[in-house]
């Protein structure tokens, strides 16, 4: 009996929590006034028409957007056109398009918006809602791209400055989307200008080691010149801009199988790897260039000694690091290298492109000293989104 008892004050419990969690969000709902309701409403519709606008003004993207711009203004039709003509349109027909023709070239032609009075948008047919209307021009970096047009039973002066805002609105999300292709170029740019780094010294030295075993060691001549031809073919690729850790790591495989060729036993390489870290995606190109800076200025001038190479997993973090007991530079030179004062673009390219795509925490820490060697090390995020991950040239 106690047992039945308990149940039950159990189940009025329950059933009280829930009903008090109702009144609670019926009380909450309540709290919002009319005013933030509407303020809500309009930030989640342009917020669903910013994504396919910040892919630039094309006829899909265009189509994608009309339904919450439209819903923005609240109008019953709504085009979108650009300097060859309709690119999108919502609740209009063709024949409305056909005579918005000559106001949208004059709007894009002046750059102002305008009024499309009832006498300039006859269309003959009896019981027709679209009977005036604005239309505003779109422009991005001081150039008109396009128009924005909406008609209605009217044109009052509040549809002109709503259009005008919208208009506003669509011209700010395609400068971001022409942002965006401009770093994009920025950054395939970069990526060519290092591939055309590829040292002259470095070319020279390989061929003179290849060159050196076609009579000694004929089988050893062509697995270098394999080496070497694979090393230029995934220098010049147009591959992604991003490449995993062990496809960095088969580019430094081949670089140090050259320089072997050339030092033969003077070169003692250590390579440490965690597994976890090997899917780990960097920008293309960003550890052989650090691992040549090792031999070519630290290790070179002495003709000998050891290199380090460390990739591991640090949680969410991959710390990839590159250490020589070689000559060492002074600290203010490596500074001066990372900054673009001096002739070594291979460093100061790479910490550039850790900057710009991982964050200001994620370029090169040097540590260096006059005859004491050189650490160079970065750290990169293991997860990334997929879309950087996979980015392409």
């Amino acid at each position: 009996m106690t047992r039945d008892l308990t149940w039950a004050v159990l189940a009025v419990m329950v059933a009280a929590l829930a009903v008090a969690g109702l009144y609670a969000r019926q009380a909450g709902r309540r709290l919002v006034t009319p005013g933030q309701r509407v303020t809500y409403e309009a930030l989640r519709t342009a917020n669903q028409a910013a994504p396919p606008l910040r892919s630039g003004l094309t006829a899909d993207t265009m189509n994608r957007a009309l339904t919450p711009l439209r819903s923005l203004i609240a109008a019953r039709g709504l085009v979108i056109a650009d300097a060859q003509g309709t690119v999108a349109a919502e609740g209009v027909d063709d024949e409305h398009c056909r005579l918005l023709t000559p106001h949208i070239e004059a709007a894009m032609l002046s750059g102002r918006p305008a009024i499309i009075s009832t006498v300039e948008l006859q269309c003959g047919r009896e019981g027709c809602g679209l009977t005036a209307g604005v239309v505003a021009p779109l422009h991005v970096e001081g150039r008109v791209v396009g128009a924005l047009v909406a008609l209605d039973g009217g044109a009052s002066a509040g549809l002109q400055r709503l259009c005008g805002e919208v208009a506003r609105f669509v011209s700010t999300q395609l400068e971001l989307a022409e942002l965006d292709r401009s770093k994009r170029r920025a950054v395939q740019a970069e990526l060519r200008f290092l591939r055309a780094q590829i040292s002259p010294h470095f070319i020279y030295n390989s061929l003179t080691a290849i060159e050196s075993f076609v009579r000694s060691d004929p089988e050893r001549a062509r697995e270098l010149l394999v080496s070497f031809a694979d090393f230029t073919r995934y220098s010049f690729a147009s591959h992604a801009q991003t490449a995993t850790l062990a496809e960095e790591l088969r580019l430094v495989d081949i670089y140090l199988d050259l320089e072997r060729a050339r030092f033969g036993d003077r070169i003692d390489v250590t390579l440490r790897v965690a597994p976890e870290v090997l899917a780990v995606h960097v920008p293309s190109l960003v550890l052989q260039p650090v691992v040549e800076n090792a031999i070519r200025h630290g290790l070179e001038p002495l003709g000998h000694g050891r290199l380090r190479i460390d990739l591991a997993d640090a949680d969410t973090e991959a710390v990839i690091s590159v250490e020589d007991d070689g000559v060492g530079a002074e600290p203010g030179h490596l500074r001066r290298a990372l900054t673009g004062r001096t002739d070594s673009v291979g460093l100061r390219n790479v910490d550039e492109r850790l900057r710009a795509t991982f964050g200001e925490d994620h370029g090169l820490l040097v540590e260096t000293a006059s005859g004491a060697g050189t650490k160079v090390t970065f750290s990169v995020p293991k997860f990334q989104p997929a879309t950087a991950a996979n980015g392409r040239t």
